[in-house]
């Protein structure tokens, strides 16, 4: 009886369908269709992007033309900003530009890297999602309200601590002038720094978080502290997304706009003392545009193909020191 039961429920059981060879023939033919057409897909958005920059590059290189070829190759290498005089020296806007990028990489990039280790290696998970959730409200609040918040109550509250630092180390250059006011290189600065810690916080905290555990277990496993573990195994790996983040950061403190040209204080001037006030490239063309006529306003957009050519250096550099530096890892590794 079992047996007839058991061969009844055997022939009545439905038998799988057979993969026949020109069905899995078929399957790998779609399956080769569908990564054909994904990867067109990829090179085209990345060809797509490439092209969009070299139209904005060849536009406003021409839109910049009569500036540069009236003033030559003096455009970059004279300081002498005039409008009115027909000079158009944008050395100087260089300087003030690198001035306040670096002040605000020197800032943040310490604060931003430990905010990410306090996320990634000690905040209770409560209070690690409320930070991540302050972190990204920064990240998307308007630069014109950093820029308001500076020149209202973060520029006047800063001079007594300026004139204490320059009564303190005066006989440094670049404390050596005394303070007339708040808005100088030093505040653009600071202010570029708190906007761009947010950005830089977020992606160092996602790099962070991708180094392998095992490796952390192991190192800890060895004896190592909390830092020398840190040390040893979270900072060789993520030390290319760390300058990554550090690179975004610098690109859009360069380019920042509204917030220095409030702060910074608009002397177009070549001056290592940081308290003394400045111009940069992105500010002045905020503040002249609309005045600005004929050659003028080539030079103006000059500037920004200036800025857009510094960029492209300044992230090519960093990559090239990224490749090394992982050269120079995995030898030793090796």
């Amino acid at each position: 009886m079992d047996r007839e039961g058991s061969l009844t429920s055997t022939a009545t059981k439905p038998r799988p369908e057979r993969v026949t060879d020109r069905t899995a023939f078929n399957y790998r033919g779609g399956a080769a269709r569908a990564d054909r057409a994904f990867r067109a897909l990829c090179v085209g958005a990345g060809l797509l992007v490439l092209a969009i920059l070299a139209l904005i590059l060849l536009s406003t290189a021409r839109e910049a033309w009569p500036a540069f070829r009236e003033e030559g190759l003096g455009f970059v290498t004279s300081s002498d900003w005039v409008p009115n005089e027909g000079q158009f020296g944008a050395l100087a806007l260089v300087f003030g530009t690198f001035v306040v990028s670096v002040i605000a990489l020197i800032i943040a990039v310490p604060v931003s890297i430990a905010i990410a280790l306090f996320l990634t290696e000690l905040a209770p998970p409560r209070v690690r999602a409320v930070t991540i959730t302050v972190i990204d409200l920064l990240a998307a609040t308007p630069s014109v309200v950093f820029g308001l918040w500076g020149i209202i109550v973060v520029a006047p509250k800063l001079v007594p601590v300026y004139e204490w630092i320059h009564e303190t180390l005066g006989f440094i250059p670049i404390f050596g002038v005394p303070v007339s006011n708040g808005y100088n290189y030093m505040t653009a600065g600071l202010i570029v720094a708190i906007m761009i810690i947010p950005i830089i916080t977020s992606i160092t905290r996602e790099v962070f978080s991708t180094v392998p555990l095992l490796d952390k277990q192991a190192a800890l496993a060895l004896g190592a502290t909390r830092w020398e573990m840190i040390k040893g195994a979270v900072f060789p790996h993520s030390f290319g997304g760390m300058v990554g983040a550090s690179m975004l950061g610098l690109g859009r403190a360069m380019g920042e706009t509204i917030a220095i040209a409030l702060v910074i204080g608009a002397a177009i001037q070549i001056t290592p003392n940081i308290y003394a006030s400045g111009e940069a490239m992105p500010s002045i063309i905020v503040r002249q545009w609309g005045e600005s006529s004929g050659v003028h306003t080539s030079a103006l957009v000059g500037l920004g193909v200036v800025l857009f050519a510094i960029t492209v250096l300044v992230n090519y550099l960093a990559r090239f020191v990224v490749r090394r530096a992982e050269l120079k890892m995995r030898g030793a590794a090796s």
